[in-house]
């Protein structure tokens, strides 16, 4: 059986990620990295944040409201845990137990669901429930959506183009910091001028909005915004609100069985509306994570304001009508970026910027 595994280390005092060896003891954890001093973690400080041992990244945490965390991507990491050291298997597996409980708690929670539905209505129910969704089951989610929408011959990639996304893609999601989500990027052959983000870290850029863009700045705050409505879970919960009970049920149990199709979640996806404070959030977590991962952060104004010049020409008001209120939008991100100081270095070189802005070229249609 394993007793080391590989890691990712955030110090809790900053975003930077660091690699690092974990080895699991009876007693507790020893982190070691070769920019990082070695780390101990008694078994009775550490904390489990998220993970559940079912493909979800495992986090766990020491310390106070500055705390330490590691990140571990390997789903068998709980299972060892539990046998290596027992004192501190005994105290992590919450997300399991929570699991099982939901698992067989399920026929009391349909009655419950249906009563609180008719009392309440599914709306109100799905904003609830959206912090309580096990991440893993949202990029189940959002994977499922993500097919719908972009199935594999709509998908644009490109020898020069995809590793240029890869690069601007991994470059913010460094600065993110701590998050239980893998972000994936995808590129859809459409002329619809829009981005959504789906559910579990799933991106969708159409076609029409990557080739309104002008500059690799205006596509990283684009970015930049739909990481946060992820992070935030903003879709989620939109989704949720207008979901079935079905949907609801299977994502308070984390059952996978009831995304047997994202066909209906992929259409709401494409009419649902952020609202004003779901959106001045995204403005403001992008904006700080464009300037955490040292890129210009008034990017995503200049796209806005480049939309609303453009909004007569055909599929321009695609991103406006899921992403209200532009004007108070433009201001608030022109008022933070003229805060900050003057960007260095070009984000990417001009050859990288037009391999990726043209990455759905020579694609037949």
């Amino acid at each position: 059986m394993l007793t080391e595994w590989q890691a990712h280390y955030v110090d809790g005092r900053s975003a930077a990620r660091r690699t690092v060896t974990v080895r699991v003891l009876r007693t507790g954890l020893e982190i070691r990295g070769d920019d990082l001093p070695t780390r101990w973690w008694p078994a009775d400080e550490i904390r489990l944040r998220e993970g559940s041992g079912d493909g979800s990244p495992t986090c766990l945490e020491r310390g106070g409201s500055l705390a330490e965390a590691i990140f571990i991507v390997d789903d068998g990491f709980l299972g060892a845990l539990a046998q290596l050291a027992p004192e501190l298997g005994r105290r992590l597996p919450r997300a399991r137990r929570l699991g099982l409980l939901a698992t067989l708690g399920a026929g009391v929670a349909i009655v419950a669901l249906g009563a609180a539905a008719y009392v309440w209505g599914i709306p109100v129910l799905g904003a609830a429930a959206a912090a309580y969704v096990p991440p893993a089951w949202e990029a189940r989610l959002g994977e499922k959506i993500t097919n719908e929408l972009a199935p594999a011959p709509q998908r644009c990639t490109s020898p020069q183009g995809t590793p240029a996304l890869e690069s601007l893609v991994t470059r913010l999601v460094r600065a993110l910091g701590p998050v239980p989500y893998v972000f994936r990027v995808t590129v859809v052959d459409d002329a619809t001028r829009n981005a959504l983000a789906a559910p579990g870290g799933y991106i969708l850029v159409f076609r029409g909005l990557l080739e309104q863009t002008t500059t690799a700045e205006q596509l990283a705050g684009v970015l930049a915004h739909e990481i946060a409505h992820v992070v935030h879970r903003h879709t989620t919960r939109l989704l949720l609100e207008s979901a079935s009970t079905s949907l609801l049920l299977s994502a308070l149990t984390a059952d996978a069985r009831g995304l047997s199709s994202g066909l209906g979640a992929a259409r709401s996806l494409g009419l649902l509306r952020y609202n004003r404070q779901s959106e001045a959030e995204a403005d403001a977590e992008g904006a700080r994570l464009l300037v955490a991962a040292g890129i210009e952060p008034g990017g995503l104004a200049a796209f806005l304001e480049s939309v609303q010049a453009d909004a007569e020409a055909p599929h321009a008001l695609s991103y406006l009508s899921t992403h209200p209120a532009t004007a108070e939008r433009i201001a608030s991100l022109r008022a933070f970026a003229a805060g900050m100081p003057p960007p260095g270095a070009p984000l990417m070189s001009d050859a990288e910027w037009q391999a990726l802005r043209t990455i759905c070229a020579g694609r037949p249609r």
